[in-house]
C-alpha cells in the first residue's frame, strides 16, 4: 500500500505541479466586421447580426491588394466586434489581450468599457482585461481602427512620420493576429511596453565560443505580484534543443516579492554541444521560464530562440566568427500579397522568405517601420537576418516626432530581442544626428545590452558612435563601423516581358514618362533588368573584405517581391523584385543566385542563360549568362559558338546569336580550362494543356478562415514542360467551402479577384481562403484549346469554443537547414592590400589634403579650379608595386575627370574616369614607388549617367554627389578628391 501510495503521488505531482501554470489563445476566431463609423458601436448590446464574420488577421480594405494605388487605398473607420467567454481556470487569474498590430489608430473597448487607445499602427501593445470581463458569461470587445493617411496623435496632435503613403500601404484596421492570455496573479509579464509598460522575458547567450560549441545561456523575466501578500518564489529554467530534448535545468536565487511589485529575476548555466544559429540554419531552442511557490509552478512562459556570435567592425560583419558580406533586399514591411495584402497564414510567411535562402540571399531590410513579428518568426526558422527599423520616413525629426521614434524602438526592442534573426537596428531611413544617435544607443543598452545587434542609420558615414551606416544608393567603405547599402538598383520590369524578340515583344524602356521625365528605367525588360542587377551588384563585390583595408559590407537591393508602394513605371504598383506579387521568379533571381552563393567571395560555382529558347527562326540576339566562372563557352545544338565578352565580374554577353531549335548551353571555366558549371535551355513544345499544382501548409489547409492554398497553373507542352510564352486566359470555378482571393496580371485593376485571369509566361498562381467550415474544395481551371483540369483538397477542421482556439498555425512550421552550420574556414582570400597614407602635399589647401584619405566620405580635399594647383601627391608608407588606385570623386555619379598618375616622375596611367555610384579602380601600370601624384589634365565633363535611381527624396551624401549642390553642374579646373586608396594585388 505504500508503494501504491507512492507510485500515486508520482503520478498525480507532475498533473498538480503544471496544471493551469498559464494558458494561451488564439483570439483570431469569430470576429465581426464593420467599415464606416457606428455611433454606440462600443456598447455590450449593440446591434451586429448583420456585420461581416470574419477571422482575423483581415484589414477591412484587403480587397485592394494591388488593385489600386496605394495613394488611392480607402483610409477610413472600420469596427471589428467580438463575443466570447472565457474558460472556468480563468477566474481569480489576470487576463491580458496581445494586438500584434493595429493600423492606425486603436480605441479598445471590452464590455463598454474605454480598455486602452493604442496610436503608431506599427508595433504590438496589451491591454490588461481583467478589470472589465465577465468571468462567468458573454463577453464583447469592440476596437475602432482609424487608418487615416493624416491621423494625429490625439494628445498632441502630431502626426506619425511614418504614416506615407509612399511606402507605407494602409492595410487598415487589424491586420495581424491578436492572442488572449491567462495568467496567474503572480506572472512574468509581457514584452508589451506600450500601454502595459512591461518587459517580459530576455533571453541571451554570452561567452560564446563557437568551436567549441559552448556558450553561457542567461534568462531574466520581469515578475509581477498582483497577490495582496508577499510571495517567495523560486525561478527555473529549462532548455530545449530543436527536436525537444530538454538539454538543461538551472535556477536562480529564490525571491521574495511584495505586493504589486514588479522585480527582474535572473538565472545563467554553462551549456555545451550548441548549435548555433546562422545564415540558412534556422536552429532554435525553447527555453521555459517558470515561476514555482511552495513546490509548485505557478507560471511558465516558452521563448522559442536561438544563439549566435556576432561582431561588427573593421568596415566588415562577424556571424559566428565567420566574416559576411550583406546580400539581400531592402524589402517593404507590408511583405504584401494580392487579393489578401498583409494577412497571409505563417506558411506562406516561410515559403516567402525561405526564397530568400534558395536563392542565396541572407538579409532583408524592412523599410521604415518595423516588420510584423509572424515574418520575423519566419526569418528565425528559415535562417534570413534581419535590419530592424522602428519608425521613420525621410529625415531626422525633432520634438515630439522624435519621441514618437524613440517610443516605438523601445517598444521594437523589447517585442524582438529573442529573435535571433534581428541582427541590427535602424534608427532611421537617412542620417540622424549625434546626439539622436546616442539617444537611441542607450535605449539598446537598456533593453538589450547583450543581444549582440548593432544600431546605426542609413548614412551615417562620419558618426562614429553609429554601429552601422550606409547610403540609400551610393557605395561606401569603412575601416570602421560597417556599411552596407540600403536601398540600391532601384529599376523596374514586369516579369511578364521576356525581351525584345519574343511575345509580347516589350522594346527596352518603352512605357510612360514620370514626372514628365523619362522613366525607362522603370520599365525594362527582363533580358536588361537582370544585366542591371549583375551591374549594380558588382559595385558592392569588387568592394568586398578581402580588397584592402577599406571594404563594403554589401547591400539592399530594392526590393524582394514587387509590392503595392510607390509606382513610376506603367504599372500602379512598384516592380523592383526579383519575384513578382505572387513570388514567382523574374530572371534576376536566379542571377543573384549564381552571384551570391558563398559569405563572401563565391564558393559555390554555378551558371544561368537570361531568358528562354523559344524564338522564330530568323531571329538572332545578344545572349546574357550570367556565371561566376573565369570564362564561358556557349553552346548551341552541341555546336561551339565561342567565349563571351566578360563585365562586372559575372556577365558573359554573347552577340548576334542564330536562334535554332533545340538546346543552348553555356560551360563555365577556370583559368586553367577546368569545367566548373553548365547550364541550359530547350526549346519547348507547343502549348497543349494545363497543369495544376497544389501549394499549402505542411499539415494542409485548415478551416479556419484565415488559412490560404494557392494552386499554380502552368500551360504546358506534350511532355510537361512551361510554355515561357504561353500567355492563355484562363477561366476558374471555385466550389467548396472557400473564398476565391485570386491572382494577378497586368490590366488596369490587375485582375484582383478576377475570375478569369491569364497566365503570363506561361505560368499564374490563385489563392484560396478556407471557409470555417470544413470540407472538399475543389477548383477548376479552363482554357481555350488547353481543355480543363482540376484538383480538390479537404480543408481541416479548427476547433473553437466561445471564441477560444488552442490552434497556433505557426506550431507545426518546420525549421530550414540548407545551408548547415557556420563553417568555421575563412569565407575569404585577400586578393589586395593597401599601402598606407603618411602625408600629401598640394597644389593649393595643402591643410585639408587629409581629408581625401581620413576614411571619412562627407569630407574632401579640392583645389581652386585653376589647372596650376589640379595636382596632389602623396608620400606613402612604404614602397610598394601598386597597380590600382581605387578613387572616389567629388561629383562621382555625373562628373568624369581627366586625369595623369604619376609614380615618382614617371606615367603610369592617363584618361578619363568612368562616372559611377561611388569608387572607380584605375588599372596603372605597376612601377615600385612610394610617391604618387594625381593631377588634372582639362576640365572636367559634367553628365548624369544614373539620372533614374531617386524615388522620393534626392540623395544627399553630403552633396559631394553635386547633385543637389548650388552650382554642381558647372564644370572647370576643379580636381575634387573624397577618399583615394593605392592596392596592391596579390599573388598576380
Amino acid at each position: 500500500m505504500k508503494i501504491f501510495k507512492l507510485l500515486l503521488l508520482l503520478v498525480l505531482m507532475p498533473a498538480t505541479m503544471w496544471a493551469n501554470a498559464r494558458e494561451k489563445y488564439n483570439f483570431n476566431s469569430q470576429w465581426l466586421l464593420n467599415v464606416g463609423d457606428f455611433k454606440g458601436a462600443e456598447t455590450k448590446g449593440y446591434p451586429d447580426k448583420d456585420w461581416k464574420k470574419i477571422t482575423l488577421p483581415h484589414a477591412f480594405n484587403e480587397d485592394e491588394a494591388f488593385k489600386v494605388s496605394i495613394k488611392d487605398m480607402t483610409d477610413t473607420i472600420s469596427w471589428y466586434r467580438k463575443h466570447f467567454k472565457l474558460p472556468k481556470t480563468a477566474k481569480g487569474k489576470k487576463v491580458f489581450i496581445e494586438f500584434e498590430g493595429v493600423r492606425m489608430g486603436a480605441d479598445v473597448w471590452l464590455n463598454g468599457k474605454h480598455v486602452g487607445l493604442h496610436e503608431n499602427g506599427v508595433m504590438a501593445f496589451g491591454l490588461d482585461l481583467t478589470p472589465y470581463l465577465n468571468f462567468g458569461g458573454e463577453n464583447v470587445i469592440a476596437v475602432r481602427c482609424d487608418n487615416d493617411w493624416k491621423y494625429k496623435e490625439r494628445a498632441t496632435g502630431s502626426r506619425f512620420q511614418w504614416n506615407d503613403s509612399n511606402f507605407n500601404a494602409n492595410y487598415g484596421g487589424i491586420p495581424k493576429n491578436v492572442w488572449l492570455h491567462i495568467t496567474d496573479k503572480l506572472y512574468q509579464t509581457l514584452p508589451l511596453y506600450s500601454n502595459l509598460q512591461t518587459t517580459g522575458v530576455y533571453i541571451y547567450a554570452t561567452d560564446i565560443r563557437t568551436e567549441s560549441r559552448k556558450a553561457v545561456i542567461n534568462a531574466e523575466s520581469e515578475v509581477r505580484n498582483e497577490n495582496n501578500k508577499v510571495m517567495n518564489v523560486n525561478y527555473e529554467v529549462e532548455v530545449f534543443d530543436y527536436d525537444g530534448k530538454r538539454i538543461s535545468t538551472f535556477g536562480g536565487e529564490p525571491t521574495s516579492i511584495k505586493p504589486n511589485e514588479t522585480v527582474t529575476v535572473k538565472a545563467a548555466a554553462e551549456l555545451e554541444n550548441l548549435h548555433f544559429w546562422s545564415w540558412g540554419y534556422g536552429y532554435l531552442y525553447d527555453v521555459k521560464t517558470k515561476l514555482i511557490v511552495n513546490n509548485k509552478v505557478v507560471d511558465e512562459v516558452t521563448t522559442r530562440t536561438g544563439f549566435r556570435k556576432t561582431r561588427f567592425g573593421e568596415g566588415k560583419i562577424w556571424l559566428n566568427d565567420r566574416v559576411l558580406h550583406m546580400k539581400g533586399y531592402a524589402q517593404r514591411t507590408s511583405n504584401e500579397w494580392p487579393g489578401v495584402g498583409i494577412s497571409v497564414p505563417p506558411w506562406m510567411s516561410d515559403y516567402s522568405n525561405g526564397l530568400m535562402i534558395e536563392h542565396n540571399a541572407n538579409f532583408f531590410r524592412w523599410m521604415h517601420v518595423a516588420a510584423w513579428k509572424q515574418d520575423a518568426e519566419s526569418c528565425d526558422r528559415v535562417g534570413v537576418m534581419q535590419m530592424l527599423p522602428a519608425g521613420d520616413s525621410e529625415r531626422d525629426v525633432e520634438g515630439r516626432r522624435w519621441e514618437q521614434r524613440t517610443e516605438l524602438m523601445r517598444d521594437v526592442i523589447i517585442y524582438f530581442r529573442n529573435n535571433p534573426s534581428v541582427i541590427f537596428y535602424e534608427c532611421g531611413n537617412e542620417s540622424i544626428s549625434r546626439e539622436h544617435m546616442v539617444e537611441m544607443i542607450a535605449i539598446r543598452d537598456k533593453y538589450d545590452p547583450y543581444g549582440g545587434r548593432a544600431i546605426g542609420s542609413r548614412e551615417m558615414l562620419d558618426i562614429r558612435e553609429a554601429e552601422w551606416g550606409g547610403e540609400m544608393l551610393y557605395v561606401n567603405k569603412s575601416e570602421h563601423h560597417p556599411m552596407v547599402q540600403t536601398e540600391y538598383c532601384r529599376d523596374e520590369g514586369l516579369r511578364k516581358y521576356w525581351d525584345e524578340y519574343s511575345y509580347p515583344f516589350h522594346k527596352q524602356g518603352e512605357g510612360p514618362l514620370y514626372k514628365n521625365a523619362d522613366a525607362s528605367a522603370y520599365n525594362q525588360n527582363q533580358d536588361m533588368l537582370a544585366v542591371e542587377f549583375i551591374r549594380r551588384w558588382y559595385d558592392f563585390y569588387r568592394e568586398r573584405p578581402g580588397t584592402g583595408r577599406r571594404v563594403n559590407s554589401g547591400g539592399a537591393k530594392i526590393i524582394f517581391s514587387d509590392t503595392q508602394t510607390h509606382s513610376r513605371g506603367a504599372e500602379n504598383y512598384r516592380r523592383s523584385g526579383v519575384v513578382d506579387p505572387l513570388r514567382i521568379p523574374k530572371d534576376g533571381f536566379y542571377t543573384h543566385k549564381v552571384m551570391w552563393d558563398g559569405w563572401v567571395d563565391v564558393e559555390n560555382h554555378s551558371t544561368y542563360i537570361i531568358g528562354h529558347w523559344n524564338y522564330t527562326p530568323n531571329i538572332v540576339k545578344p545572349v546574357y549568362v550570367v556565371s561566376s566562372g573565369e570564362k564561358v563557352e556557349l553552346f548551341v545544338n552541341g555546336k561551339s559558338k565561342g567565349f563571351g565578352k566578360r563585365d562586372y565580374d559575372f556577365l558573359f554577353t554573347f552577340d548576334n546569336i542564330q536562334w535554332e531549335k533545340g538546346t543552348i548551353e553555356a560551360v563555365s571555366y577556370d583559368d586553367s580550362g577546368k569545367e566548373l558549371s553548365r547550364y541550359s535551355h530547350k526549346t519547348v513544345g507547343d502549348p497543349k494543356r494545363l497543369k495544376l499544382t497544389l501549394m499549402q501548409g505542411p499539415e494542409g489547409t485548415y478551416a479556419d478562415g484565415a488559412d490560404v492554398a494557392m494552386v499554380q497553373v502552368e500551360v504546358v507542352d506534350e511532355n510537361g514542360n512551361r510554355c515561357p510564352l504561353a500567355n492563355h486566359m484562363i477561366k476558374f470555378d471555385l466550389q467548396g467551402p472557400a473564398e476565391w482571393r485570386g491572382g494577378i496580371a497586368q490590366a488596369e485593376d490587375n485582375y484582383v479577384l478576377a475570375k478569369e485571369l491569364p497566365v503570363e509566361c506561361g505560368i499564374t498562381r490563385v489563392m484560396i481562403r478556407p471557409s470555417t467550415s470544413a470540407g472538399k474544395i475543389t477548383l477548376r481551371a479552363e482554357a481555350n484549346n488547353l481543355g480543363s483540369q482540376e484538383i480538390s483538397f479537404n480543408s481541416i477542421a479548427v476547433d473553437v469554443k466561445d471564441g477560444l482556439s488552442k490552434f497556433f498555425p505557426a506550431e507545426k512550421l518546420v525549421s530550414r537547414f540548407d545551408r548547415g552550420e557556420t563553417p568555421l574556414t575563412p569565407s575569404y582570400t585577400d586578393k589586395k592590400v593597401d599601402v598606407r597614407i603618411k602625408s600629401a602635399t598640394a597644389g593649393i589647401n595643402a591643410e585639408t589634403t587629409v581629408n581625401s584619405y581620413d576614411d571619412n566620405e562627407l569630407s574632401e580635399w579640392r583645389n581652386d579650379g585653376r589647372l596650376s594647383t589640379a595636382w596632389i601627391t602623396y608620400q606613402l608608407d612604404r614602397y610598394a608595386e601598386i597597380d590600382d588606385i581605387c578613387i572616389k570623386l567629388t561629383g562621382w555619379r555625373q562628373r568624369s575627370y581627366p586625369l595623369e598618375i604619376f609614380a615618382g616622375d614617371k606615367l603610369v596611367w592617363s584618361g578619363n574616369t568612368d562616372r559611377s555610384l561611388g569608387y572607380v579602380h584605375l588599372s596603372v601600370k605597376p612601377m615600385r614607388t612610394n610617391e604618387i601624384t594625381i593631377r588634372l589634365k582639362g576640365a572636367t565633363h559634367d553628365s548624369d549617367a544614373f539620372g533614374q535611381i531617386i524615388e522620393v527624396v534626392e540623395a544627399q551624401a553630403g552633396e559631394l554627389d553635386l547633385f543637389k549642390a548650388k552650382d554642381g553642374d558647372k564644370t572647370n579646373n576643379e580636381l575634387r578628391i573624397v577618399e583615394v586608396e593605392f592596392l596592391e594585388t596579390l599573388n598576380k
